[in-house]
């Protein structure tokens, strides 16, 4: 399957994946629940695999642009009031 395709898929487990962290990490600081939400969707992408095939070439940048979705989509959970609830 195209990178591109799997990388869509796993983002969009993205916002179930944060909230289930929230929910099983409640003592953890946000940086520990952040990282968490970046190791998950890392694995659920697949990252190692394909930094092997050089679909990514800069793993390090790759993660942190994982670190800014995850952040983009804690934020926009925050912001709901259908989160909230």
């Amino acid at each position: 399957m195209d990178f591109f395709a799997i990388l869509l898929r796993g983002l969009t487990f993205l916002p179930n994946a944060v909230e289930a962290i929230e929910a099983l990490s409640g003592g953890k600081t946000s940086e520990e629940k952040r990282q968490a939400a970046v190791e998950m969707a890392g694995d659920t992408i697949n990252v190692a695999d394909a930094v092997a095939a050089r679909q990514i070439v800069d793993a390090a940048g790759f993660t942190e642009g994982l670190g800014k979705i995850v952040d983009g989509v804690v934020d926009c959970l925050n912001a709901s009031v259908w989160f909230k609830g």
